[in-house]
């Protein structure tokens, strides 16, 4: 399936922590690094998902969020 998202990552299914509701997919892309996603737990099963399953990992995000718990100074910028 060709998608126009660039922000695409090959990896494996390391876990599924599956709820009523929502299910947690942590998926290997390799070098040590991990992604970690919350999707329906409908999806999770209609996509038939397990451990060691091949997967795209596929990001498509308009703003990221950076936040830190230092106080807030107007002084500094």
């Amino acid at each position: 399936m060709a998608l126009s998202a660039r922000n695409q990552f090959p990896g494996t299914v390391a876990s599924i922590k599956g709820g009523a509701v929502m299910s947690e997919v942590v998926i290997d892309i390799g070098g040590g690094h991990r992604i970690v996603s919350l999707i329906s737990a409908s999806s999770a099963k209609r996509l038939r998902l397990k451990k060691g399953a091949p997967v795209v990992a596929v990001i498509k995000a308009t703003e990221v969020i950076v936040s830190t718990d230092l106080p807030d100074d107007d002084d500094e910028a």
